[in-house]
């Protein structure tokens, strides 16, 4: 297992310096020179100067690559000239709130994935049906609903009606529960239909009989025994939809008068701020590789026949 723990983190290293190298060379084939790109539409006395210094590009290009590379392992993300401040500083301030969003998000949507699904899954007629339709119903409607449209519905229902939680601007946890709840009920009705057709697969294996007849409760046999053999398709999903709330927060987040990466990628667009929004392309391609590696890694734990292929 270690062996194929190492594989998984190199392949990890590997898509990383490929990103790396995409972004580059996306920078590179864009129209115009590298100095205008980078300086968008800022016009002051030496900008394109220190601009072509930092890149180093009065040298060949593989000495650029090089060098960006270079950067990069050092984290070094370049200048925000808009900002006139490090990449590297700009994000740093604002990382924390959405990692607190993020997280939140995924907790929440994963504990309402476990908790519909566990309790609906392979029942049978009467009651349990109608529960089984119900849950189905909602989840679909979750998964189908935008972000957007989810976030004003909440907002107009439980901040300008009720008056429950703050509108925005606010800090505390009391900011934090709407978007949260925007962010987590679409990734929670996609898990939960996953979760739901990968445990009524688990239930109907030769063992839950056994399993059954040692007196083993309901509850006990579902959570103890049932989700661990469905756990494979829902951690393979949940990863790549957890590593996506990246995408999800700009909106969010815009849309809540939080601070965090969104806003300040939104701010990078609009005003043409390349390095930084370079420097975001590369987060999103990080986090998506640090999720897809711990996942490959916990799949070894979670099935022990991946062991001894």
């Amino acid at each position: 297992m270690p062996r194929q723990i190492v594989t998984r983190i190199l392949t990890g290293l590997l898509v990383l310096w490929l990103a790396a190298s995409a972004a580059f060379v996306a920078i590179h084939a864009l129209p115009g020179r590298i100095e205008d790109v980078l300086a968008g539409d800022l016009s002051y006395p030496g900008l394109r100067e220190a601009i072509a210094a930092q890149w180093g590009l009065n040298h060949s290009l593989p000495w650029q690559y090089g060098r960006f590379l270079l950067r990069l392992a050092h984290g070094d993300l370049g200048t925000s000239f808009v900002m006139q401040q490090p990449v590297l500083a700009v994000l740093g301030s604002q990382l924390w709130p959405t990692v607190q969003l993020a997280v939140s998000a995924g907790v929440l949507a994963v504990a309402l994935a476990l908790l519909v699904a566990t309790s609906t899954a392979g029942l049978g007629a009467g009651k349990g049906a109608w529960a089984t339709r119900i849950a189905s119903t909602l989840e679909l409607g979750f998964t189908s609903t935008p972000v957007f449209w989810l976030g004003m519905m909440l907002l107009i229902a439980f901040s300008f009606q009720l008056r429950w939680f703050p509108v925005s601007g606010a800090s505390g946890w009391r900011s934090l529960v709407l978007p949260a709840v925007t962010l987590a009920l679409p990734t929670a009705g996609i898990l939960s239909q996953v979760m739901r057709e990968a445990l009524e697969a688990a239930l109907d294996k030769p063992f839950v009989t056994t399993v059954r007849a040692r007196g083993v409760s309901e509850l006990s046999l579902r959570v103890r025994h049932v989700l661990r053999h469905a756990l494979l398709p829902v951690v393979t999903l949940g990863g790549w939809l957890i590593g996506s709330l990246l995408g999800g927060a700009v909106i969010t987040e815009k849309m809540f008068g939080r601070p965090g990466i969104g806003s300040v990628t939104l701010s990078a667009v609009t005003s043409q701020d390349v390095p930084v929004v370079l420097a975001v392309v590369l987060l999103a391609a990080f986090v998506h590789v640090l999720m897809s590696t711990l996942l490959d890694i916990a799949y070894l734990f979670i099935d022990p026949r991946l062991r001894s292929q």
